[in-house]
This record gives structure tokens, sequence and C-alpha cells, in this order.
């Protein structure tokens, strides 16, 4: 495991701010808006359809406190952009975006620099206030977005009716899985074109399970306050999760996006009750976890009891530690899921559960029939 320290030159204009909001493009959006304010907590906050004029496409808007999911579904047959990406990808994240303080200085910075503008910036206002747009093609495309609101007491966006707020805590990060070669290529992009650096790297010698493994490398901004790692697979006896992620979805993508939470206890208590299903790790995870912390500088302060009843993850070092769980897959395709994590002065990603996290989704991927054996060749052939 890396961490990084070099920041760079600090950008003289361009701040960015942090996540805004994250755009799903699905089939039903009133459905899969409903799924996360059942399963999630999340709460209805704004909408956009045929009753405010939008004639094309329809949004459900929903939030738990600064966490803001939009999602989107082509209102007429005849909406070829978005009805091929659905029959390709899937449900899915589709525009991941930030708020910075100079849309316009970034959108020509990142141009200067090789980045493909999607399209320039434009303004859009209604009597609540104003907001300057842009889109850059990424991966998935990303917007910039600079809010100039008049009053506080506004909606999500111009033209949206509101619904009243609520709920998890912020996106502490999120994750696009690659092709195999195009780690480092999508990293050097952001680094290029957006000014981020790199904050923390990890390779497959380091993250591996008996059957498979990944390489990562996390980008972030000046600020870090934006972290994206980027994430691809590595050679193994089967068919790494990675390698799933980018077949089912066909190509690279949005594998998981984390949701912080100042008690993870409460929240994942929550959670299960409103039928939320997650990865389990082990009884012996937590048998060795116990081991560990007893030569550990760090102490937990939640009782690990409850923790291991739960299901919850704990990763630390000489500093503190952080508690994670995983969600299953979010959808019929095994491709998006969530993370809930709670951060105790500890920055990492959990490095220290990869392995168990890994052997949990293997035991999914083997339910699946997808966990594959690799042939001397290296094709993958189905393992049953």
């Amino acid at each position: 495991m890396t961490s990084y320290t070099d920041k760079g030159e600090k950008p003289a204009r361009g701040k960015f701010l942090r996540f805004h909001h994250v755009t799903f493009w699905v089939g039903n959006a009133k459905q899969a808006a409903s799924f996360y304010c059942d399963k999630m907590g999340f709460e209805l906050l704004a909408y956009k359809g045929l009753e405010t004029g939008s004639r094309e496409v329809v949004s459900h808007v929903i939030r738990q406190d600064k966490i803001i999911l939009v999602f989107q579904s082509p209102l007429n047959p005849g909406n070829e952009e978005m009805g091929e990406h659905l029959i390709k990808h899937g449900d899915g994240v589709k525009d991941i975006a930030f708020q910075v303080e100079d849309c316009d200085f970034l959108v020509k910075t990142a141009m200067e620099r090789g980045a493909v503008i999607m399209k320039q910036p434009w303004v859009e206002q209604d009597s609540h206030g104003r907001v300057k747009y842009a889109v850059i093609q990424t991966v998935v495309s990303v917007f910039f977005i600079s809010l100039l609101w008049k009053s506080t007491h506004t909606v999500f966006f111009p033209r949206f009716l509101c619904s009243p707020p609520g709920g998890l805590n912020f996106i502490d990060h999120i994750v696009g899985n690659q092709p195999d070669d195009q780690m480092v290529p999508i990293s050097a992009w952001y680094e290029k074109c957006l000014m981020f650096h790199r904050f923390w790297s990890i390779d497959d010698k380091q993250i591996h399970t008996q059957y498979s493994a990944l390489r990562s490398i996390v980008v972030t901004n000046y600020e870090e306050t934006i972290k994206m790692p980027i994430n691809e697979p590595a050679m193994g006896k089967k068919k790494s999760q990675i390698q799933e992620y980018v077949d089912y979805n066909g190509g690279p993508g949005v594998q998981h996006i984390a949701l912080n939470t100042t008690n993870i206890i409460q929240t994942i208590v929550n959670l299960r009750a409103r039928g939320m299903e997650f990865l389990a790790a082990p009884d012996t995870y937590y048998d060795t976890l116990r081991e560990s912390l007893k030569t550990a500088k760090i102490k937990v302060k939640e009782d690990l009891d409850r923790l291991q009843e739960l299901k919850i993850l704990v990763d630390f070092d000489d500093k503190g530690y952080l508690l994670q769980i995983f969600t299953k897959p979010v959808q019929d395709r095994p491709t998006l899921f969530l993370e809930v994590i709670q951060r105790n002065n500890h920055f990492g990603f959990g490095a220290g559960n990869f392995k168990s996290l890994f052997e949990a989704i293997e035991k999914d991927q083997d339910a699946r029939g997808n966990l594959t054996v690799l042939t001397p060749e290296g094709k993958a052939k189905a393992f049953y």
C-alpha cells in the first residue's frame, strides 16, 4: 500500500469543493428512487418531468444530508441514446457532478490539457437563482457545477419541484472499475486534465485471494475533498470481481459509491431493518481481528461483538481506524453496489479488509455461476 503526500502545485483558480450529486440512468426512475428511499432511508427532494415541462427525460431526485442522487429515465420510446445505454450497461451511474468555484476556468484548463468538452458552460435559472453547468467527457461524463444561488432556501436545480429533505452524511468516495491495463492511463487523465494528484495506491501483490486480485490508484483534488479510486483486475486463478463487473457492465464504469456516516452501528441497524442486504464476513475474520487489535497501538471504541453481529469490517493503522460494510449489488446485474463507511482518523480505503471482501464477493460470484477458472491459455471458463 502506498500513500502519497505530494499534492503538486496548488492551482491558482478553480477550486473543487465536493461531490455535488450522482446521476443514474435507469429503466424506471420512479421505482429506482423509491428503492433507495425504502431501503437506504433517502427522502424525495425534487422532480422534473412532464408536469414541469420536461418532455423527453424524467428525473427523480433524492437526498440524505449532503448526499444527492438523481435517477433519470426516457419518457419516449424514441430516445435512442438512453435506450442504447440501458441495453448495454443496465441501470447504473451515468454522471458524477463536482461542485466547483470557477467552472469557466476549469473547463478552459481541461480543454487546453486535452480533455473532450461535451458541453461548454451554460447557465440555467429560475426564481430561486442560477446555476452554471459544463460537461467533460471521461470514463463517464462528469459535470462541473458552479452554484450561483441567490437564496439559501432553494430546490435542487431550476425548474424542479421540491419535496422535504432528510438523512447518511456525505459521499466519501466513488470507485470506478476499468479493464486490465487501463488504470494508469485513466488516473493520468485526472492528473493532467483536472489537476488531481495521487492519494493512495495498492497492487495485486498486496490485494489478492486464492483466486483473484486487483490493482487500485486513488486520485483526488488539491483540497482532497473528492476521492476517486480507480481499479483494474489482475490475473488470478479465476475471474476477479472487477472483471465480472466489466463484463456485465459492458465496459468501465462506477463500481460502488461510499457513503459516510458518523454512527455506522445505528445506520446499519436501520438499513437492515429496512431490508437492505449486505455482504457478510465469516466469524473467523473477527477472531483474527481481535488478535490483531491486542497488540495494536489504536483502540476501537465500538463493541467488537456488536460489529461482528452486524458484519461490519474494521481496518486500522497506528493513527486511527475505519469501519465499513458493503451492500450486495443494488440491481439485477452484478455491477453497482454501495458502501457505508465511518472514519476515525483513518484515511485509507480498507486495504486490510480487501481479502475478506473479495472472499465474500467470490462466494456470491459462485452462487451466480460467475466464478471462473482460467485455462493455461489465459482464457476463462465457467467453474462449477
